[in-house]
């Protein structure tokens, strides 16, 4: 279990994730963010606080909610379903406490540019 936040700590949230399987994506959305990317059920995202100082983000296919903090604008996860319908969050690493991303190794490079 880890515990994240956004930038300013009006967004808190604990989520139960494995380091060892992360990924990051070259799309617009997260070429822009530099988000780096761990995938979990839905239910292993637990939002602590903040959740009314989200903003919901769509694009695309309108199918996945990328949130940010409406306080100090960072995204700290996105939820979603999948193509076999059940439900899923990203979690930004970069947002979890403690962490530090320069020892962690990327798992998995998404070419959403070209999705």
């Amino acid at each position: 279990m880890h515990a994240g936040s956004c930038h300013c700590g009006a967004v808190r949230f604990e989520a139960e994730v494995d380091l060892t399987t992360l990924a990051v994506c070259n799309c617009s959305m997260c070429g822009r963010t530099g988000a780096i990317m761990v995938f979990v059920p839905r239910a292993q995202l637990h939002p602590l606080a903040g959740e009314d100082k989200l903003t919901d983000y769509q694009f695309g296919k309108k199918s996945l909610h990328h949130v940010f903090c409406s306080v100090c604008g960072v995204r700290p996860y996105a939820w979603g379903a999948g193509h076999d319908g059940a439900e899923w969050a990203m979690v930004n690493v970069r947002c979890l406490d403690g962490v530090d991303t320069n020892t962690l190794t990327i798992g998995k490079q998404y070419d959403g540019k070209n999705l």
